[in-house]
Parts: C-alpha cells; structure tokens; sequence
C-alpha cells in the first residue's frame, strides 16, 4: 500500500483524454477467479471496483428486466404520475401471457380484477411475478410494446448506454440485451434514490389471491447481508444475479452472468461477495478540498491553477495488496483563461496494477483571470513548439 505521499508522486499529467492509460476496467486478468462469464462488483461508497471481467459484454437480461421496469414505477410515483392506491384492471393478454395460464413466475392475478400499484409492486418485487409487471406497463402506457420503449429511454438517461429492453417481464425477446456492468448501475440507483421502496427486495414472502409465495431472491436466507435485488435465467446465455450486501457499514452491488446453475450462482455470488467483505478495507488518499494537482492554464495570469475533487477521495482496498496504487490525472491541455473556480476540467485515474479502481472528477480550487498580451503570446509560442514536437 502506497502511502499518500508516494501516490502523489506517481500523478501522470495527460495532455489529452487520447493519452489516458491504456487499460481499463476488465482489460486485465480479474484478481479473484470465478465461474461467471460476466462479472461487475463495487463498493458503494467510494465506487471503487472491486472485480471485473467481460462486465461489458451484452447478455439477455431475463427477469432482472424486472429492475428496470420498477425503476419506471418508483419513479412515476416519485414524480407523482401515479400513486400507491392507483388501481390498473388484469387484462386478458397480462393474466394468459404472464398469469396463473402462463406457467411462469406469477401472483396469481385475477382476470379482470383491479390491482393497487402497491400491490403489484410486491408482485413483481418479492415474487418475480410477469402479469404484475405486464399489468403495470398496460396501466401505466397502453401496452406492453409501448411501455419497453419507455424502458430503453429511461436506461438511456440514467446512462446505461449498453442496455435495452423489448418488454417489461424479461421473457425471451431478440431485442432485449444488457450487461453486468448497467445492472451494477442500475441496482445502485434503485437503492439510492428510492429508500421509501427497497426494503420491499428484502420482504420475505408475500400473499396474493391467497397464495403464500417466498421472496425469489436465492441469498436472501443466507443471512450474509444480502437485502437485494433479482435473479434470472435466458436459454443460451445461463443463470444471472443482481445483489446488494450491506454489513458492518460496508455495501457491495454485484452483478454475475452465464452461470450454469441455481445451484452455482447462489455458491458463486456468496463466494465473492464474502471475499469483498472480508478481502478490503476503507482508504482515505486525499481529504477533503486538499489539491489533487495542478492543471497548466494557456493565456492566464497564472500558469497553473490547483485541481480538487468535490469531497474527500477514498478507496476499498485489499487489505494485503501486492500491486502497487497509481494515479493519473487526465485533462486536455491547455486550459484556456478565464478559468472560473469550480471548473470541471479534468479526471483522476486511480490503478492498482493495471486495474481501474475509481474514476474521480477534478475541478479548479481557484480562478485564473486572462494574462497580459505577453504572457498571451508566449504561451501560444510554447502551444505550437509543443504540437509541433
């Protein structure tokens, strides 16, 4: 482990984001090796990332889907479009295609019933139910076709670029594809912006129609500290998990895919969630408004201005780390006056070994005011010396 100091010592100073360092999250050999094709994990606080293999590559997301969907859901009834005891009516296409007749996950809806959103939400939630979901998209945009569409743009605000969705449920669709890296992001969002509703991923049974059914989550009865969130399975592709755990303060989001089990997903996911619990521990490597580095300003009455992260810098490191910590800012040189305090201007690249812990935002401690017509010129002078070496 580097201490603070010597890490400083290590900062790179890019003059392009072309010349950030080569590698990035996944391009090197995961340090702890598993059965998952694809594989993301992250802890929570400081956004470091833990492991990393193949969480880029698209899979068919199946039921957790199911995530993006009540993502939709949370946030009509944040925005206020919908509420809690808002009724939507057990269509004939929701009960056949995803009711008791389908032969699928479901809370046994009633055809022609009507359901509150409360009560669909568990539906789907803690039972993986697909007429929940199929109802709330008809209720909520007309159609199920219509409301997948809305799931595809909502991923793409919350910028999960790699994701997209041809229905609400997850069943087998050609379109529908995402990756373990999108499902860490969007299992991250969930748990953040929408406190009033997560612990619903952590109930444990629900009734509906007076059918008792256990919470499909297979971690749950560990008792490991998993309170979320879906499990799925697509033909071809295998079993995948999407899992929050919270202990002692700690919180890891892990996403797992191209498992060949039930059986070896629950394994696979307790294996590597102990290992981030146990394996790391908490670093503070800069505090709070202390200079990360400088940036050099073109045209300015300064020639540097200091650059700071909005917050204090920490990282989840391994305990025993035979790999040593680096950084590098990356920014595109030069700045050009007037530089305003607050400025986002740059990125702080922190490694260990070739892996990419954290990205960290930069931005200006201070303001640069425009130089005189000298120090203009000359800087332009040192700008074309330096393009044309």
């Amino acid at each position: 482990m580097l201490s603070r100091l010597a890490m400083l010592a290590l900062l790179t100073f890019c003059v392009g984001a072309s010349s950030a360092h080569a590698a990035g999250p996944g391009d090197a050999a995961p340090i702890f090796a598993t059965k998952a094709r694809q594989v993301y994990m992250v802890e929570a606080k400081s956004g470091t990332v833990l492991l990393a293999d193949n969480e880029n590559q698209a899979f068919p997301p199946a039921s957790l889907a199911k995530l993006m969907t009540m993502d939709l859901v949370f946030d009509a009834l944040k925005k206020g479009e919908i509420t809690p005891d808002t009724t939507y009516r057990v269509s004939e296409n929701s009960w056949r295609k995803g009711g008791a007749p389908s032969g699928t996950a479901t809370m046994f809806a009633a055809l022609k019933s009507e359901i509150r959103v409360e009560d669909l939400i568990k539906g789907v939630v803690i039972q993986n139910a697909n007429d929940a979901c199929m109802i709330l998209a008809e209720g909520m945009a007309g159609s199920d076709a219509l409301f997948a569409s809305r799931l595809t743009d909502r991923a793409k605000d919350l910028g999960l670029s790699r994701s997209l969705f041809g229905n609400s449920t997850g069943m087998p669709d050609a379109e529908s594809r995402t990756t373990a890296r999108d499902m860490v992001e969007l299992a991250r969002h969930i748990q953040t912006a929408y406190p009033e509703y997560y612990g619903l991923y952590a109930q444990p049974d629900f009734t509906w129609n007076k059918i008792f059914q256990r919470n499909k989550n297979p971690l749950l009865g560990l008792n490991i500290g998993v309170d979320g969130l879906g499990a799925g399975f697509a033909e071809g592709s295998g079993f995948a998990i999407v899992v929050s755990v919270e202990r002692n303060g700690t919180r890891l989001f892990l996403a797992m895919g191209g498992l060949s089990s039930d059986k070896e997903r629950a394994e696979e996911a307790k294996r590597v969630l102990e290992w981030g619990l146990t394996s790391f521990e908490n670093k503070v490597v800069f505090t709070d408004g202390e200079p990360v580095g400088q940036a050099s300003v073109y045209g300015g009455d300064q020639g540097r201005v200091d650059l700071v992260a909005k917050g204090p810098v920490e990282l989840y490191v391994p305990t025993n780390n035979p790999e040593r910590l680096s950084a590098r800012i990356v920014y595109r040189w030069p700045l050009r006056a007037p530089v305003v305090e607050g400025q986002d201007v740059g990125t702080l690249k922190i490694y260990s070994g070739e892996r990419l812990l954290r990205d960290v935002p930069l931005y200006t401690a201070g303001a640069v005011g425009t130089g005189s017509l000298v120090s203009q010129a000359s800087d332009a002078l040192m700008e074309m010396m330096f393009f044309w070496l």
